[in-house]
């Protein structure tokens, strides 16, 4: 105005076109797609998460039960191992005895292995079986023993079946005590092998192929 020019008002915005029944269904069809859209991706984001927290869940228990399964058939193997070893000793037992009682000259071939087993430049060798059993390595060893120059001794606190050879150079320890201890060394046992029958060994009878018992 101070250059004698009359104010001039700015423009005048423009009308608002007017609310049609087609714009107004336009703007919600647009406003609902894009909620449906923002919705789904919302959505694909929870389910992923969902899908990942489950699986971690799953992954979890599963390999819980797995660890517990793990364990419970360590103990039964455990379990069946030492009920395994438990029967197989009674069956040695009764076999051993089965044999030393119908196989009496075993106790010969018994003897010679000791024989063997003592040093050739043993020159005082002793075999001491129990008393019953002279007769038998007379007849059955009494070649090996007289090629050795070994003498009989009856000892009877030997079990029948074993003999205890001894020489100035050692001793060959082939009783059956000894043997059967040696035997359950090797399997991780301690048992003792007892001359009479127990109760337990009774109680589990041997059979033979035919079922017959032994």
């Amino acid at each position: 105005s101070s250059f004698g020019g009359a104010p001039q008002n700015p423009a005048a915005p423009a009308p608002a076109a007017p609310l049609t029944p087609e714009l107004v269904a336009a703007q919600l069809q647009a406003a609902r797609q894009s909620g449906y859209q923002d919705g789904y991706r919302d959505g694909l984001t929870a389910l992923e998460g969902f899908k990942q927290s489950y699986a971690q869940q799953v992954t979890g228990q599963v390999t819980a039960v797995a660890q517990a399964f793990r364990g419970q058939l360590q103990q039964l193997e455990q379990g069946l191992a030492a009920q395994l070893a438990e029967v197989a000793v009674a069956l040695a037992r009764q076999v051993l005895r089965s044999e030393l009682a119908t196989r009496p000259e075993l106790v010969a071939a018994v003897a010679q292995e000791a024989l063997v087993a003592t040093l050739a430049s043993a020159k005082q060798v002793a075999v001491h079986v129990h008393p019953e059993d002279l007769a038998l390595l007379s007849l059955h060893a009494g070649e090996a023993l007289a090629a050795r120059g070994a003498r009989l001794v009856p000892d009877a606190a030997l079990a029948r079946g074993g003999c205890v050879v001894d020489s100035e150079v050692g001793i060959i320890d082939a009783s059956i005590e000894a043997r059967w201890r040696r035997a359950m060394d090797g399997m991780g046992q301690r048992a003792a092998y007892e001359v009479a029958p127990s109760a337990d060994d009774a109680a589990a009878p041997v059979t033979d192929e035919n079922g017959a018992g032994a």
